[in-house]
């Protein structure tokens, strides 16, 4: 989600990121940050937003399982929001928060520790 880019500041910010598992999660997210803002926009951008929130993210769905980015913005006077989901194209080798290695990880053969001077 980017912040808005008001006159003071050059280019986007990124405000927040989420490390989807699959693509439906990836668009739950966005539709839950989404339909947070949904009542504070302008009526017609405002209606886009009911419409993608009820039905128009289908798409979106289809859209990353097909490994192709996804991009929707909403505006609002003068500040522009966009999400964008990218699919990753690499296999994780472990979680960050897992607290033990996948069973490929025992599959290598570690390196030689270095002597440590005493």
């Amino acid at each position: 989600m980017l912040d808005p880019e008001p006159s003071n500041r050059r280019g986007p910010v990124l405000l927040a990121s989420f490390e989807a598992d699959n693509a439906a999660q990836a668009v739950r997210w966005i539709r839950i940050a989404l339909r947070t803002i949904t009542s504070a926009l302008e009526p017609k951008a405002a209606a886009c937003a009911r419409s993608w929130l009820s039905g128009g993210y289908v798409a979106a769905i289809e859209t990353l399982a097909y490994t192709t980015p996804y991009e929707i913005t909403v505006s609002h006077r003068d500040t522009r929001i966009e999400w964008t989901a990218r699919p990753v194209l690499f296999l994780g080798l472990a979680h960050r928060e897992a607290a033990e290695l996948p069973a490929c990880a025992d599959k290598f053969t570690p390196r030689p520790k270095a002597a440590t001077p005493h």
